[in-house]
């Protein structure tokens, strides 16, 4: 009978580690192909990706995170995306991966989403958008501090807003400068975000 549970425990152990090389190597090839997207068209090639391992795996909220990553990307780089069917699905893939975990990094990605919202029409939608952009970024705060992505988003918003609305680059200056420092002590995991440090820094340098 020992030898039975054993040789039951032995089987769900090896199963389990076959199917975490699986899942290993399926982030590791779309984040390849993350980095290597150019398109619209390559980005929503890789959230759809990434929102499938994120469904096979159930247990994972990284896939969900990337492909939430990979549409507020597409978001920033094409004019024409609806951006606020894209931010629903952004949002819709948050929801996923917080039933997963609940964590600073999704909150990074709900903040650009809203952001994008936002942008479509500053002066009207700002009480709606623009709160949930800031309001997301606080609840980041609370779960992580010192996470360094929040400041550098943080840090984008003041710049981009006007001195006579509390903003501007003088603003922005300390902000970058904190979330570059939080990147130099950045611990990161594999396939665990870790992107931010250069745009910081391409920000922080046009703060002088």
């Amino acid at each position: 009978m020992k030898s039975f549970v054993f040789f039951s425990f032995l089987l769900c152990a090896i199963s389990a580690q076959a199917q975490s090389d699986k899942y290993v190597a399926a982030m590791k090839k779309n984040l390849d192909l993350f980095d290597s997207a150019k398109t619209t068209q390559d980005f929503q090639t890789v959230a759809n990706n990434f929102e499938r391992i994120g469904d096979a795996e159930k247990t994972q909220w990284l896939p969900y995170y990337y492909a939430g990553l990979a549409l507020t990307t597409s978001g920033w780089m094409d004019a024409k995306i609806d951006k606020d069917a894209n931010s629903t699905r952004v949002n819709s893939l948050c929801d996923k991966a917080e039933l997963i975990e609940k964590n600073a990094d999704i909150y990074t990605i709900r903040n650009m989403a809203a952001t994008q919202q936002m942008m479509v029409d500053p002066q009207t939608r700002w009480q709606t958008y623009g709160q949930q952009a800031s309001g997301a970024l606080e609840k980041a705060k609370q779960i992580d501090p010192n996470n360094p992505r929040i400041y550098y988003l943080q840090g984008q918003s003041v710049f981009n807003t006007p001195p006579a609305f509390g903003g501007g680059k003088d603003k922005a200056k300390p902000i970058f400068e904190k979330s570059i420092e939080l990147f130099k002590k950045e611990q990161t995991k594999p396939l665990y975000p870790h992107w931010g440090q250069d745009q910081a820094e391409i920000m922080l340098s046009k703060c002088q």
